[in-house]
């Protein structure tokens, strides 16, 4: 096998090279591992660039879009907060309708209370910063007035249950089908002969004809009074009552409801009374009422009971 030799300047000779197969198979595996690494790493930073790139644009492209439905929420939420302030104006035009006060600006902004979001965008320091609170901002309106108005119409649906209740038990019809003879007010009692408050109105009409509730209640009294022989009372609840008087018999006993319009009594001429006729009177709150104020326009009893 041919020898190789290299020259030693400190020895000052010619030197063999022992093992040099080996040794140089170590140093081209060497340079082999060296030379792999470096290209394995170049083709990992060349494919992390290029997938940074890939990223950076697709983040681009992702922010757009971000932006794009930014400007469009803040595009809606605009429009709904005008639609809901359009909204609060008729709830309080449906107060008014059902006889609650309407709300004012400055119970609604007490009503309304503070915000529900946390609004703080510190962090952020890019150009969309502003209308991303802007939105915030709405949304936050948005909702609180929402909820503030929820809970008017919760107010006003039960406000309109209770009116149905009091349509219902308004004395709004005639008693009977007789004719209006004395009306209410002072007037000289026909068998006292003194001037006295008259606190209702009599209808002149044949005894034994059918007396009717004018309004939904429940029957109060039943039995004799002074002066106004057997009378029927009914509360109708919301402070109302109304009285008939002066009657032959009752057909109904005290704690039965009755519906407007149900025959509760027959006319007579009970008490002090000149003639067979009906007393009515009409009570809210303990105080007299003209009961041809309640009377419903020119309609005659048969068409209202008959609309029960």
């Amino acid at each position: 096998m041919k020898k190789l030799y290299y020259f030693s300047k400190p020895k000052l000779q010619f030197v063999e090279i022992r093992n040099y197969k080996s040794k140089l198979a170590l140093y081209f595996v060497f340079s082999l591992i060296i030379f792999s690494s470096i290209i394995v790493g170049a083709y990992y930073f060349i494919s992390s660039f290029a997938n940074s790139s890939k990223d950076i644009i697709s983040l681009r492209a992702e922010n757009r879009e971000l932006k794009d439905n930014l400007n469009k929420m803040l595009s809606l939420y605009k429009s709904l907060n005008v639609q809901v302030d359009s909204l609060a104006q008729s709830n309080n035009n449906l107060r008014i309708a059902v006889n609650l006060d309407p709300i004012s600006n400055g119970e609604k902004t007490v009503g309304i209370g503070g915000g529900s979001f946390n609004n703080s965008l510190d962090f952020l320091t890019s150009p969309t910063e502003e209308k991303l609170k802007q939105v915030l901002s709405y949304v936050d309106d948005v909702s609180r007035k929402i909820n503030f108005e929820k809970n008017q119409y919760l107010e006003i649906s039960n406000k309109l249950k209770e009116n149905k209740l009091l349509y219902k038990a308004i004395p709004a019809i005639k008693p009977c089908n007789g004719v209006e003879s004395d009306g209410f007010g002072m007037r000289l009692h026909p068998i006292l002969h003194i001037k006295r408050m008259h606190e209702g109105i009599d209808f002149e009409m044949e005894s034994g004809s059918p007396v009717y509730a004018t309004g939904d209640g429940k029957i109060d009294f039943v039995g004799y009074k002074e002066g106004f022989g057997l009378v029927v009372e009914i509360d109708h609840g919301f402070g109302y009552q109304t009285v008939y008087a002066h009657l032959s018999q009752s057909i109904v006993h005290e704690g039965q409801k009755v519906k407007r319009g149900e025959e509760i009594a027959l006319s007579g001429n009970t008490g002090l009374s000149t003639g067979p006729h009906l007393h009515y009177e009409v009570h809210q709150n303990g105080v007299a009422l003209n009961p041809d104020q309640f009377f419903f326009g020119n309609l005659g009893f048969f068409e209202l009971t008959s609309k029960n």
